[in-house]
């Protein structure tokens, strides 16, 4: 059924006020069942699986996906089956976006598992007891929230900024649970095929795997390029192909990945990597700077130029446009002290106002207690979130785009200058900035679905609570079973870690200068600093229309080749099927261009989590 809302008009005119009773009146749905037993179960499982998927994509690529759609497709079809075989009833809609809520925090949760806490072990040389990461990432998802829902009044309520993944989420969850379940149930069955096929093909090409079960002649081998080594020996510079990892990976996760990440993306991908495995690395190796052969090698002269590239690219995207902040700041004016026809279902803003500061005070003594963070540097971290989060929500709002990453290389440069030197510091303030910024815009984004559906936002804050715990009790212990305390296995081809190396690496600069990089890194950077500004400046010139992405080259540089291979090849292949299959009563249409994003998350959700229990078997029982 059509989701109510209000006309632009009404959106101009009517105040708060106005606006929240309207929604009380027409949108609210009272005393429906929303965080129940059930709810709360399903999304601390289907999450807990989900949040695997996220940390198998995030040490392969850098980046954490949004779980909420998948969630909700499974935990519908779920339910739906059960009901149909006379085992329980289905899942009502405000039920499915609480459990959608929980999952979603427990899938955000990686972020720091992938970016700053492996990149403060790769500075310290030292692993970080479990436990200790359990504690530090559970307080910044709950300083995460305690800061989203101050802002959640003007940003959802008054301004009712789109939240594009949220409003997705919103409107399947509409279309699943007013179709009679006949579309949920063929989502779900399009999701089953792409997890099983990708699932499948990881198991395939695990030689170890298939001499277990007795069947290596099933073996798939796990690069296409493997049979031409037999014949002869491809070379550029009469350097291997092979030790310059280009290679052609079998597997179809990060395919997945490129289906949902689109065209300009990974059409950068590719031509980063182009650029930096087929012509510099060579060049590199030959000239003698790059000693040794294969990925870790190539990164760590190429992720200077990258990380200069991805740098100025994110920074003078976010800062060309002043508007943001503006409009963010603008936003956050007025509504304190008025009535409040919402208080006995809003998460009272004494609940932030006493929280921020308890909460506040709790991260800050586990930063001196576990990381060295000075008392000081740690207070001065916590206004900055409030700061960068007004901007960032903003920017969530309108785009689904969180610059966590910009955030955190401004907190950097922040403390560079305050702590000098002090890479531990700069890494875990920056730390703080990110996660928080990036929790408080997901716990947003989670919330739009609600608003649209008439849901009690106080029982969401609760649900993103629950997820961001059972996220890190399920992802931190198979972290730790990945890495098994070895912080030499980060940026191998194993754990590529590519978020981690980029932080690692401003780190190191800002400590020590430019004089410990080559010299011929050090042009490097500045040809990809001055590349990354001028790309954006391009992108902001011909309004985002630029083939390339500054960020998308760089992040070329910290990705393996094989997996940008895969990438920027899943997103032309779907970029074209959307182009080619132009008629909707075909099947091939239904599945590959309208189910595009349930097809992927499939791909993805399958293999990464028989690749997750496989870096498990390989570092722990196969060896």
């Amino acid at each position: 059924m059509a989701i109510p809302h209000l006309t632009d008009e009404q959106l101009r005119s009517w105040t708060l006020e106005q606006k929240d009773r309207w929604w009380l009146e027409n949108v609210y749905r009272g005393d429906m069942p929303q965080l129940t037993l059930r709810s709360a179960l399903t999304g601390v499982v289907v999450g807990g699986v989900l949040s695997l998927t996220n940390l198998y994509v995030g040490i392969r690529t850098g980046w954490t996906l949004g779980v909420g759609i998948t969630s909700v497709i499974l935990a519908f079809a779920a339910f739906k089956l059960l009901s149909r075989i006379g085992l329980g009833r289905d899942l009502g809609i405000l039920e499915n976006n609480a459990m959608q809520s929980i999952a979603t925090s427990a899938g955000y949760m990686t972020a720091p598992l992938v970016a700053s806490l492996p990149a403060y072990m790769l500075v310290t040389g030292k692993p970080i007891p479990p436990w200790q990461v359990v504690l530090w990432m559970a307080g910044l998802s709950v300083l995460g929230v305690l800061f989203a829902f101050p802002l959640k009044k003007r940003f959802i309520n008054d301004e009712q900024l789109p939240f594009p993944e949220g409003y997705a989420a919103g409107v399947v969850m509409d279309s699943l649970h007013a179709s009679g379940g006949a579309e949920g149930l063929f989502k779900a069955k399009v999701l089953g095929l792409g997890a099983a096929a990708s699932a499948a093909l990881q198991l395939l090409r695990s030689e170890k795997v298939m001499h277990l079960v007795r069947a290596p002649f099933l073996a798939v081998p796990e690069y296409l390029d493997a049979p031409l080594y037999r014949l002869f020996t491809p070379r550029i510079a009469g350097i291997p192909l092979q030790d310059l990892n280009i290679r052609i990976d079998t597997s179809i996760v990060m395919l997945g990945t490129g289906g949902l990440m689109g065209i300009k993306a990974g059409v950068s991908l590719l031509a980063g990597a182009v650029l930096n495995y087929f012509v510099l690395a060579p060049w590199m190796m030959k000239l003698g700077v790059i000693s040794g052969t294969g990925f870790r090698s190539i990164t760590r002269w190429s992720l200077w130029w990258g990380v200069a590239m991805m740098t100025t690219a994110s920074l003078f995207s976010f800062f060309s446009r002043p508007s943001q902040f503006v409009d963010a700041f603008r936003r956050m004016r007025g509504g304190i002290g008025k009535p409040d026809v919402l208080a006995s279902i809003e998460l009272p803003l004494r609940v932030s106002l006493w929280g921020v500061p308890i909460a506040g005070a709790l991260v800050v003594a586990m930063g001196h207690a576990f990381f060295g963070v000075q008392w000081w540097l740690g207070v001065i971290a916590i206004p900055l979130v409030f700061v960068f989060s007004i901007i960032a929500v903003n920017s969530t709002g309108l785009t689904s785009i969180t610059p966590g990453g910009a955030m955190g290389k401004l907190t950097q440069l922040t403390f560079g200058a305050l702590a000098p030197g002090n890479m531990p510091t700069n890494l875990m303030t920056a730390g703080i900035t990110s996660e928080v910024v990036l929790g408080a815009s997901n716990l947003l984004m989670d919330i739009k679905p609600g608003y649209m559906l008439g849901a009690k936002p106080r029982q969401q804050a609760v649900g993103h609570v629950i997820g961001a715990f059972a996220g890190a009790l399920v992802v931190v212990p198979v972290f730790y079973l990945i890495f098994r305390g070895d912080v030499s296995r980060f940026t191998s081809d194993l754990l590529p870690m590519p978020a981690a190396q980029v932080w690692r690496a401003v780190a190191e600069l800002l400590a020590k200068g430019f004089s410990s990089v080559h010299p011929s890194a050090r042009w490097a950077m500045l040809a990809g600093a001055v590349g990354g500004v001028a790309i954006e400046w391009a992108n902001l010139r011909m309004r985002g229309r630029f083939p390339l992405s500054g960020v998308g080259l760089g992040l070329a540089t910290v990705v393996t080749f094989p997996d940008v291979l895969s990438m920027s090849a899943g997103a032309i292949a779907f970029w074209f099927l959307g182009r080619s299959l132009k008629r909707p009563e075909t099947a091939a249409h239904r599945v590959l261009v309208e189910n595009r994003e349930t097809l992927c998350a499939g791909v993805i959700a399958g293999g990464a989590i028989i690749g997750i229990i496989l870096i498990v078997m390989e570092t722990a029982v196969l060896r």
